[in-house]
């Protein structure tokens, strides 16, 4: 298990504390520091490099989205969950057009909080399908300038089938046995999907299947 070096950056001072004591209590986190703005959180990615930020989207001066654009764009490989008391599909948009993995309700139980936030972050896990289905609905209503503007033409019929699976919730290894090739292999045909759409991570790459119709989410949505 990966030992995720954590940064929280939220405003107001109990809810940090009250983050922090979660996440002194899992395995494989590792409270680094907190931030409680969306500038400091920006200073603080460059000076200790966090594998994670846990992002409060609402905060004074710089918000969560606008540090989070400001921080994927400087350090890429830093991987950012938003916190939020509501899961406005407007500000998830947003936050996944950024480069967020995704986002975690504060007023979640804690144990669900923690398998939620490990299931984000883990490649070979499933998406959620709630965050697949807003998603969806999200970029339906945000029109064509959404996501990435790379037509689907650009991927093979393999790289497509892959998309699928992916967007379905599927794990790396699940899709190998699914189209009977190797995890390494799926891996790569990943890799190439991110880059030949220029998306960043696997929430993107749901985002990008169901406003295409490239799922059984979206084909299911699409027909209502």
């Amino acid at each position: 298990m990966m030992n995720y070096r954590v940064l929280i950056a939220d405003d107001h001072p109990l809810a940090r504390r009250a983050i922090r004591t979660l996440i002194d209590g899992e395995d494989g986190f590792e409270w680094i520091g907190e931030a409680c703005s969306g500038d400091e959180a920006v200073e603080l990615c460059g000076r200790l490099l966090p594998d994670l930020v846990l992002m409060d989207i609402q905060m004074p001066g710089m918000s969560g989205l606008e540090a989070t654009k400001r921080i994927k764009q400087q350090y890429p490989h830093i991987r950012i969950v938003m916190l939020t008391v509501s899961d406005d599909v407007a500000d998830l948009f947003t936050a996944v057009r950024h480069g967020a993995q995704g986002y975690l309700l504060k007023n979640m139980d804690p144990d669900d909080w923690i398998a939620y936030l490990r299931g984000l972050l883990d490649e070979n896990s499933e998406i959620s399908r709630g965050m697949a289905d807003r998603l969806f609905h999200s970029f339906r209503s945000a029109g064509e300038s959404a996501a990435s503007d790379i037509g689907p033409g650009v991927l093979s019929q393999r790289e497509c089938e892959i998309l699928s699976c992916v967007a379905s919730g599927q794990s790396n290894r699940q899709i190998a046995e699914t189209l009977v090739i190797t995890e390494n292999t799926v891996k790569n045909h990943i890799k190439n999907i991110l880059s030949k759409l220029s998306l960043d991570n696997r929430v993107q790459l749901t985002a990008y299947a169901v406003r295409h119709g490239l799922t059984q989410i979206g084909q299911k949505q699409g027909g209502k």
